[in-house]
């Protein structure tokens, strides 16, 4: 069969070819077509050289991809994949030759001239480093490092206080809905990945068949086949983000030796450490020489022996230094990432299938929730999360003391439905003792109440509660708004307007933008209070951190808890939340009063920024199942938010429906770059197309 390239309206790309080799390598092709920019993007940042061309913004995370050893790991596991799974490592090289294949001709690519930057050659493992470093940070180790400032200067209660979705991590929506509550009495699979919304964007809408399979779902750019939403036109899956802790950080003590560096290990007897050094090359700056150094822990992503030893020969970073720390994570000590999963789930028929492939999942821990045509049904949770003490999941541990020491694995939970009814969205759950910080459950408790308002429903009817702007979360900040009865002018009037408001963060709500205005006001005067000023300067640490470690931000993710917690630090919240009601009603003054969308856009990250850009403005907010996060206090622009949306329709998969922020294309001024932004902007969704012959009858058109 030779293959077969078709695009439906959107210009999303359906292949065809004879075999699962031949099909992958047709993926590769059209990706780097697609994709070229994007792809030789994360290629470098996966290996730590992207500030030699996007500069000085770039070498932060350029030197942590160094010493977390993310492209040594994803060489590991690839060489373990041919050993245990030679069918899928051919499999990968296969798409690996596409995708070189396709940047041999994408060299005029304007970005590429923007940076003087030619297409490079992509490596076997190559597709391993791209996912890895796409999400080394989701289980969001960084906010190990705030919860141990928390707990020095306030105390361990505040750990508790500020145990919240936080800056850094990544969440989803996802439900599922058995067929006894659906129109055709088969299930439906809906929700929408929220990560940061990158252009080009981080899913693509992909179809991909052959002799041994035909599947229709959102692959990773740089990354074969299609591991987190898909539907095979017999069975259906997708993931959310299990908020589980599965990545340790280790305080190590180092000294330097006339042979290099040591270790001290649990045991009492320093060891030697893996050293060597490497150039980060950086575009319109000088080079900067990183050590990498690994212990019998993990590579050491901060800090480092000094050149002068303490007393006891011993580094514990100094006045004013970061602590050297260890990071253990799994793909480093098992050499797995679990894309022995990827094929079983391309060839899956039944949530058998993919229960069994998902077996075989590593990073990063997801749920999983799947469905088939005969009735079957599967909530789960997927990855490896390892067993050890649970202080390793809550602050930074001593490498020097044993007890801290890793020693099996967890066993993944599994869930049921409630009324035919299993909703995620990154609250306690399934995986609620695999983890410590969670989503309020604000999103997942709305889900299911506008889920219960109807019996049964339809994969058109989806959108609406894709697109729900309820802020459950205001209410502790109207509760105590409340209890102020005595106010007058200005303020008595906002707070009656916000009283009476109906809670929903529309973009053209006017009282949604007083309500943000106040929110705002509060967090930064929380923020300044004295009782936080140990936590207003971030300690020493890699400049990569730092958004797990800014106190507005954490204020303003955990304002819930601050403002219900029976005390708090002594500080007088009543009287805080009375100056900040005078400052917000003096901000939202004036007969044009502003609307929400005025401030809350969409500030979606590019490699390139382009100054002309329209930032356009944007429903929902952090706790809305329209997750469209700002950072109260710091900004109402939204650099997180719905990477995609789904339906997967189990009764007829021409039925389901799908969109992403932007386009089908990442380059810049073709037809389908943004044409599905206005789509996603209003909560639309696209047609899945399946038919061959629609499909062809439409790219003769396109």
């Amino acid at each position: 069969m030779t293959t077969e390239i078709y695009r439906d309206a959107w210009g999303v790309p359906h292949l065809r070819a004879g075999g699962a080799l031949e099909l992958a390598r047709l993926q590769g092709l059209v990706t780097a077509r697609d994709r070229a920019w994007q792809l030789e993007v994360e290629r470098h940042r996966a290996r730590g050289a992207s500030a030699a061309f996007l500069g000085p913004d770039a070498l932060s995370w350029d030197v942590f991809a160094r010493r977390a050893r993310l492209d040594d790991t994803a060489r590991r596991c690839f060489a373990a994949l041919e050993r245990q799974d030679p069918e899928t490592a051919r499999w990968v090289r296969a798409y690996v030759d596409g995708v070189n294949e396709g940047l041999r001709s994408a060299g005029d690519a304007p970005e590429f001239a923007r940076v003087a930057l030619a297409p490079g050659r992509w490596e076997p493992w190559t597709p391993l480093a791209v996912w890895l470093a796409a999400h080394i940070l989701f289980a969001g180790f960084p906010a190990k490092l705030w919860r141990e400032e928390a707990a020095r200067h306030l105390g361990p209660e505040a750990v508790g206080l500020f145990a919240a979705d936080g800056p850094g991590t990544s969440g989803s929506n996802g439900w599922l809905l058995a067929g006894d509550r659906t129109v055709t009495g088969h299930a439906l699979i809906a929700g929408d990945p929220h990560r940061f919304v990158e252009d080009p964007g981080v899913y693509q809408q992909i179809r991909l068949a052959c002799d041994d399979f035909d599947v229709v779902g959102l692959a990773v750019p740089g990354v074969p086949g299609i591991a987190h939403f898909g539907h095979t036109g017999t069975v259906a899956w997708a993931i959310t983000n299990a908020m589980a802790d599965y990545q340790d950080l280790y305080r190590e003590r180092l000294r330097r030796t006339g042979d290099g560096v040591e270790a001290l290990g649990p045991d009492g007897a320093w060891r030697r450490v893996a050293r060597h050094t490497e150039e980060v090359r950086v575009a319109g700056g000088e080079s900067v020489e990183v050590e990498v150094l690994e212990t019998e822990r993990g590579p050491v992503i901060a800090g480092g022996p000094q050149d002068a030893d303490g007393e006891d020969g011993a580094d514990d970073g100094g006045e004013g230094a970061p602590p050297a720390l260890a990071l253990r994570y799994p793909p480093r000590v098992t050499a797995d990432l679990g894309f022995q999963a990827l094929l079983p789930l391309l060839r899956a028929r039944r949530v058998d299938d993919v229960d069994r492939a998902f077996d075989r999942w590593a990073e990063p821990v997801n749920v999983v929730q799947a469905a088939d045509t005969d009735g079957g049904l599967l909530h789960r949770v997927a990855g490896r999360v390892p067993l050890r003490a649970r202080a390793n999941g809550t602050r930074l541990v001593p490498a020097w003391e044993p007890g801290h020491e890793w020693t099996g694995w967890h066993e993944t939970p599994r869930a049921g439905l409630t009324d035919g009814v299993a909703v995620m969205a990154n609250q306690r759950g399934p995986a609620a003792a695999l983890g410590v910080e969670f989503a309020a459950p604000h999103r997942a408790d709305r889900i299911g109440a506008l889920l219960a308002r109807r019996r049964r429903w339809s994969a058109a009817d989806m959108p609406a509660l894709h697109t729900d702007t309820y802020l459950a979360s205001a209410a502790p900040l109207l509760d105590r708004l409340a209890d102020l009865d005595d106010l007058t002018g200005p303020a008595a009037e906002l707070r009656a307007r916000l009283l009476r408001w109906d809670r929903r963060m529309d973009a053209d709500s006017q009282d949604a933008a007083r309500y943000a205005t106040l929110r705002s006001a509060v967090v930064r005067r929380l923020a300044a209070h004295p009782a936080f000023a140990p936590l207003a300067a971030p300690p020493a640490c890699p400049e990569v951190f730092l958004p797990w470690l800014a106190l507005l931000p954490r204020i303003g993710f955990a304002l819930e808890h601050l403002l219900r917690a029976d005390e708090l630090f002594g500080i007088d919240r009543r009287r805080l939340l009375r100056e900040a009601v005078a400052e917000a009603a003096e901000a939202c003054a004036g007969a044009d009063a502003a609307r929400w969308g005025d401030t809350h856009r969409l500030a979606a990250w590019r490699a390139l920024p382009d100054p002309s850009d329209e930032a356009p403005p944007l429903d929902g907010d952090h706790d809305c199942v329209l997750c469209t996060s700002a950072v109260p206090g710091w900004t109402d622009l939204a650099a997180r938010g719905p990477a995609a949306r789904y339906v997967w329709d189990l009764a007829r998969r021409e039925d389901s429906l799908w969109v992403v922020p932007f386009g089908a294309s990442g380059v810049p001024g073709h037809p389908h770059h943004h044409d599905q932004l206005p789509l996603w902007l209003r909560g639309e969704l696209a047609p899945v197309v399946t038919d061959w012959a629609r499909l062809k009858k439409e790219s003769d058109h396109g």
